[in-house]
């Protein structure tokens, strides 16, 4: 069975992601089953923390294929996305071989060193090559690489091929689901965009939110899981997130509600907020920033007055 022949509906892939704990809006989903049935890419932007990276998890867990990684950052090569030879086996290889009373031609030596027993698999072609029911590849913050990865890529997404000079053409045994994710740190080029289908996540509202922390953190109470996603949201607010660089995305969330429980918290108030906002933000500025915003963050809902 492929990846779209999976889910008949999109409430079953819904469900299905509600199952590991992964709760998205109805756009979102979608598009994620746009590309199950029609095994295109799908490349997801948005702000860091918003679950980009999870859900490829969490897709790969209800798809029951092993999930492959690439993680992207500035000056990364080809070589480290698709293969590499292993040059230290070939070079014993030739050794013992032209060792030999009656030794190969150098010629013969050469093709022989170039078999696929001494080719060292990296992500892209690890999810070619992944037999039924074949692998999810989460390319992750390919912003970071440069724009001649990006055009490097090209092949892969849109036909599941790569070619390697050696070998000739390598194309999928199953097509891979593939995701990539972007926080837009710049502009992708649009032959990228072309060959993904694309979606955009922002963060999530109140209900979903909760929903979340109450799946991934049970042992909190209703009342601090309540809190912990009403305080979240308005930080992600107006005129609150004007405050902050960044705000804390579903990650943080969910680790704060952790860590709240952790310290046996009953109610949220200004003193253990400022204990524990460390986990909510990473930078200085902001953890500062906070502190005379604690009142209003903390001033009951309009619907508990």
């Amino acid at each position: 069975m492929t990846a779209k022949d999976t889910f008949k509906t999109i409430d079953e892939l819904a469900q299905a992601l509600q199952g590991v704990g992964y709760f998205a809006e109805r756009r979102l989903i979608t598009a994620v089953f746009l590309s199950l049935k029609l095994e295109r890419p799908l490349l997801l932007e948005g702000e860091p923390g918003v679950g980009k990276t999870e859900l490829a998890k969490a897709l790969a867990k209800i798809l029951g294929r092993p999930l492959i990684r690439l993680q992207c950052y500035d000056g990364m090569e080809q070589r480290e996305a698709l293969y590499e030879w292993n040059h230290a086996a070939q070079l014993l290889h030739m050794r013992a071989a032209a060792s030999q009373p009656a030794g190969a031609s150098p010629e013969d030596i050469e093709r022989e060193v170039y078999q696929k027993r001494f080719l060292v698999k990296r992500p892209l072609l690890e999810a070619l090559q992944t037999a039924a029911p074949g692998a999810l590849l989460l390319i992750d913050e390919v912003d970071r690489a440069d724009e001649p990865f990006e055009a490097f890529l090209l092949e892969y997404l849109g036909e599941y091929q790569v070619s390697i000079p050696e070998l000739g053409t390598i194309k999928a045994e199953v097509a891979p689901v593939t995701i990539l994710t972007s926080n837009r740190t710049r502009d992708l080029n649009d032959a990228v965009k072309r060959r993904c289908l694309y979606q955009w996540m922002d963060y999530p509202d109140r209900e979903r939110e909760l929903a979340v922390v109450r799946s991934q953190v049970p042992e909190a109470s209703a009342q601090l899981t309540e809190q912990v996603a009403e305080f979240v949201g308005r930080l992600r607010s107006q005129p609150f997130s004007s405050a902050f660089q960044r705000a804390p995305g579903i990650a943080e969330s969910v680790e704060w509600a952790k860590a709240l429980v952790a310290l046996d918290t009953l109610t949220l108030d200004p003193e253990v907020v400022q204990d524990t906002v460390g986990i909510l933000f990473k930078q200085r500025e902001d953890i500062a920033a906070i502190t005379p915003l604690l009142n209003d963050l903390l001033a009951p809902a309009p619907s508990a007055l």
